[in-house]
């Protein structure tokens, strides 16, 4: 279970939507600036966003691929 949110004032909460809708993948700068883990992130976005903007925001959220690492091969291919 995840932990519970963090009290928030109302314009707190806003900063931190503006945040995890601007960021890619949003997790990362929301808990530099915010210090807000994951589990409260993705709790906060369900309670505060409606049903299609919590869809668009998590569908932006998977669309983001991970950055590939080349192999290094010490005597080539």
């Amino acid at each position: 279970m995840a932990k519970p949110i963090p009290r928030l004032s109302p314009d707190q909460i806003k900063r931190v939507i503006a945040t995890a809708f601007e960021d890619k993948p949003p997790y990362n700068k929301v808990l530099q600036e915010h210090a807000i883990s994951e589990g409260e992130l993705l709790q906060l976005m369900k309670r505060e966003l409606t049903s299609p903007a919590y869809k668009l925001w998590v569908a932006q959220g998977k669309g983001v691929k991970k950055p590939t690492v080349k192999s290094t091969f010490p005597h080539g291919r």
